[in-house]
């Protein structure tokens, strides 16, 4: 039957199911806002890649998105990469991991929005290794100078390593580890097994 209104939605029905929908999306939206951004940072070979991969190891962790800012920063052979796409790699244990190769505000942005359309596992947390001799300020104004980026993330904390054997010495001759170190919230001291008691 050509007229019959049983097999048509009701307006009331049609309304409920678009504002069903942008709920979602809104819901969505928002289970990102506000996403804790961790900085790893530490002078050349204080060993923020070898934390980084314990701490990647654990379950607790993989609903995290790592940005790397060099593509031989994780030593990705040694995971098992389920696919690989637009740069970013889903590790055995979940967490995403991005190989930062244009400016990291953009690099934010399109992971969000990656996450937010779906083409991305979800993930709770970013967690941002830092070269060995990057300065974390502009890394931290970026991420409350960019607005889309202010209102979807914060700053969880900044971890600083420092070398036990040689972070003294580094300390005093490069500029680049005291600021890794005067903007910690919690430092880590490495290679603690390799320095001489003293």
């Amino acid at each position: 039957m050509v007229g019959d209104q049983r097999s048509c939605p009701s307006r009331a029905g049609v309304e409920r199911s678009r504002r069903s929908n942008r709920e979602a999306r809104v819901t969505s939206v928002a289970a990102i806002d506000n996403l804790p951004v961790t900085l790893l940072t530490g002078f050349l070979g204080s060993g923020k890649t070898t934390l980084l991969r314990r701490a990647l190891a654990a379950p607790s962790f993989s609903d995290t998105a790592v940005i790397v800012n060099e593509v031989g920063a994780i030593p990705i052979d040694h995971f098992l990469v389920d696919f690989v796409e637009g740069g970013v790699l889903e590790l055995p244990g979940g967490c995403l991991c991005c190989m930062v190769r244009e400016d990291l505000a953009q690099s934010l942005r399109n992971l969000i929005e990656r996450r937010d359309a779906g083409e991305l596992r979800p993930f709770r947390r970013i967690a941002i290794e830092t070269s060995g001799l990057a300065d974390p300020a502009p890394i931290l104004f970026t991420l409350g100078a960019d607005p889309m980026l202010d209102q979807r993330l914060r700053l969880g904390r900044v971890v600083t390593l420092v070398d036990a054997v040689e972070g003294a010495s580094t300390l005093d001759r490069f500029a680049e580890a005291a600021r890794q170190v005067a903007v910690a919230d919690a430092l880590v001291v490495s290679k603690t097994d390799l320095a001489p008691f003293g």
